[in-house]
């Protein structure tokens, strides 16, 4: 595969893409096994320890907002070294946190740190790519992104019960830090000086103000938030309903988390195949039909108890659907406004990330001892993905 500038790209250059992609997976997978490990060593509620990834998702939200226009005007490059440096300080501050409040504020500020890294990678993409390419080249990449959330619910729970919950944040941080050499010596800048946008604080709200007031762009936008959100629903409330109400180990929480992945590599690779052939918004109707079935499944499992695997396989689809919708969102997001790639990829992750920290925060205050409050969240979300697609932004 080429560029638009007819650059080769390597299968080093994609892995490390996809490794600057799995920073957030990780940030937020590999710890979701220790969550009740965590509630019980700092001696909180369960649903204190949620918060820390609301909290998380809050900050990635609110930094999107500063780090897209930052790398529209000063480059992508420096933006996502800075990022992800103060990642890596984030996570070693996790890992010698010592109460629930401290946890929670220092993960605000990792995931406003992390953000650099999400919007960033979109944009350089999409520098260097037109609409249907850039769909193809973000399904490989997040087909690369998919090892993190396979493996990092596994060995956070071997991590968390062989070195306990705090060697999460360690191997985070050698992992941020790996990150940084690799941008710093094999990424190159894909913003030449000439295409630079000037900051200035009004243009950039503007823009956002027009974005907003743009009907299929919103549709765009919050058909990838409730998509997300239905999934950030199960990262939120997954592992409680998972271990403490289906007794599944912590150790083999990774395992069934694991199926999602399996679900979401095959999702991947039908995109990878078939979106050059009938384009970005047939593709996306296709996810948005198996997220429905997904969060109809759901509600299906809790009526006629059907126990563990009535839960499983929902999520399975559901967690399937996310790179189709994901990624075919943004390439039609983006083919909009091309000329302010940052600033798009910033507004639309920031209202994915923000929607899905509003329905993952409610749900943790709706926590009892079902998996009710989980099928209803993700049954809702699936609605709402695909009403904001079908009257907004199907004739796009």
């Amino acid at each position: 595969m080429t560029t638009q500038g007819g650059q080769k790209l390597s299968l080093q250059f994609i892995l490390i893409l996809g490794a600057i992609g799995a920073l957030t997976p990780l940030a937020i997978d590999m710890y979701l096994p220790a969550m009740p490990t965590i509630a019980r060593d700092l001696a909180v509620n369960p649903s204190l320890v949620q918060t820390t990834l609301t909290a998380y998702t809050a900050g990635f939200a609110i930094g999107q907002l500063l780090h897209g226009p930052l790398a529209d005007s000063y480059g992508r490059k420096p933006i996502l070294i800075i990022g992800v440096v103060l990642f890596a300080i984030a996570a070693m501050f996790s890992a010698t946190s010592q109460g629930i409040v401290e946890l929670t504020w220092i993960r605000a500020a990792q995931g406003f740190a992390g953000a650099a890294a999400a919007v960033i990678i979109q944009a350089l993409v999409r520098d260097m790519f037109e609409r249907e390419e850039f769909a193809r080249m973000m399904s490989f990449i997040t087909l690369v992104m998919t090892v993190a959330p396979l493996i990092a619910p596994m060995l956070g729970g071997y991590l968390a019960v062989w070195f306990g919950w705090r060697s999460i944040f360690w191997v985070l941080a050698i992992f941020a830090v790996i990150i940084v050499a690799a941008v710093a010596f094999r990424i190159p800048e894909t913003l030449p000086k000439e295409k630079r946008l000037p900051f200035h604080l009004g243009s950039t709200l503007r823009n956002y103000a027009k974005m907003l007031t743009t009907p299929t762009a919103v549709g765009l936008i919050f058909c990838s938030g409730f998509s997300f959100a239905g999934m950030f629903t199960f990262l939120t409330v997954g592992s409680f309903v998972y271990i403490d109400i289906y007794n599944v180990s912590t150790e083999h929480f990774g395992l069934l988390f694991g199926l999602n992945v399996i679900c979401l590599i095959l999702m991947t690779s039908i995109n990878g195949r078939l979106v050059k052939k009938v384009g970005s918004h047939w593709m996306l109707r296709f996810g948005l039909l198996v997220q429905l079935i997904a969060g109809i499944g759901a509600i299906l499992g809790q009526v006629f108890g059907l126990g563990l695997w009535g839960v499983v396989i929902p999520v399975m689809l559901f967690v399937g659907t996310i790179s189709i919708i994901g990624s075919n969102t943004m390439a039609c997001l983006l083919a909009k406004y091309p000329h302010m790639a940052g600033t798009a990829s910033s507004l639309a992750g920031t209202m994915r990330f923000g929607t899905g920290t509003v329905v993952g925060g409610m749900v943790a205050l709706m926590h009892n001892a079902s998996a009710w409050p989980m099928a209803i969240s993700m049954a809702l979300c699936a609605i709402l993905s695909a009403g904001f697609y079908w009257t907004l932004s199907r004739e796009a």
